[in-house]
């Protein structure tokens, strides 16, 4: 069920991402990544209730620190390096670099977790990666400065890193404590730090006046609620239940689920190169886990 739930996740977030294509032609990045997780975070406290009743998490002082820690790290800084590194240097590129996730959770759970995989592993894992460089590989013809590739290189890799230091750290306690929990503490720290963020960089007028322009609220909630809620979900479940670095690799089919339903949905071009990355990368999930 675990690798069920990290491809869930991958198909789930790719569909999300189809939509904020579109309503991200009028709403920023970052004001679109506030609003899905304060919105993720409000229904969380509903669904903690149904699921848990009034009952507090058994956490340790530790595990306070450590759940809380993985989501001001793994959400609120790793995101916002994230979208540096996409306003300096592109999506293309940033998609490149966003492939070194698997690899950092696979030496991070290896480190600390003491996880192995086993060498056919080790193969699906080198099919699926080429597979998403494949996929999204593309020729960026637009002059890009030196110093900007650099720099956005630099945040794009500290955002993936910091994303897989955040899901490891936090995979003992998802596999001891309230699943629910977890999650909402982790998103609640992840929103609070994007809020403080906002608050030292002086952003609330920024922020308030894109939100009052007119928007495609119906596509920005649903895609949030896809992307943030259930996409997040599955992601921490799949973690819950499969080898943290067995779950990393298979959330990288998600590059090749958004060309999939970009294609579907959007209209966007296929080409040969692009059906053989897809077909690739889901060569590579069928050797991670049929064995």
């Amino acid at each position: 069920m675990g690798e069920f739930f990290s491809v869930a996740c991958a198909a789930c977030w790719a569909l999300a991402v189809v939509l904020f294509r579109r309503s991200g032609e009028t709403l920023p990045a970052f004001e679109l990544n506030l609003f899905k997780n304060l919105l993720a975070t409000g229904l969380m406290v509903p669904t903690i209730l149904l699921v848990d009743g009034l009952a507090w998490p058994g956490y340790s002082p530790l595990e306070w620190l450590i759940v809380m820690l993985s989501g001001v790290v793994g959400i609120a800084v790793a995101d916002t390096w994230y979208l540096r590194a996409l306003n300096l240097m592109g999506a293309s590129r940033t998609g490149v670099v966003a492939s070194l996730y698997s690899p950092f959770v696979i030496l991070l759970s290896i480190l600390f977790l003491g996880e192995m995989l086993i060498w056919w592993q080790y193969f699906g894992f080198l099919l699926v990666l080429a597979g998403i460089l494949l996929v999204t590989w593309r020729q960026n013809r637009r002059d890009v400065s030196l110093r900007a590739i650099r720099l956005g290189v630099a945040f794009g890799a500290g955002a993936v890193l910091l994303m897989a230091c955040g899901i490891v750290m936090v995979k003992p306690v998802l596999e001891t404590q309230s699943f629910m929990w977890t999650m909402g503490v982790r998103l609640a720290a992840g929103a609070t730090g994007m809020l403080l963020f906002m608050h030292v960089t002086r952003g609330w007028e920024r922020v308030a006046r894109h939100y009052r322009s007119p928007q495609p609220w119906g596509m920005i909630v649903v895609g949030s609620l896809l992307g943030s809620y259930l996409s997040m979900m599955l992601w921490l479940a799949g973690y819950k239940l499969t080898q943290a670095s067995v779950a990393s690799v298979l959330n990288e089919t998600a590059a090749a689920f958004i060309v999939l339903f970009a294609w579907l949905f959007l209209k966007e071009d296929m080409n040969w190169r692009r059906v053989a990355g897809i077909a690739m990368t889901f060569s590579g999930v069928g050797v991670m886990v049929a064995f």
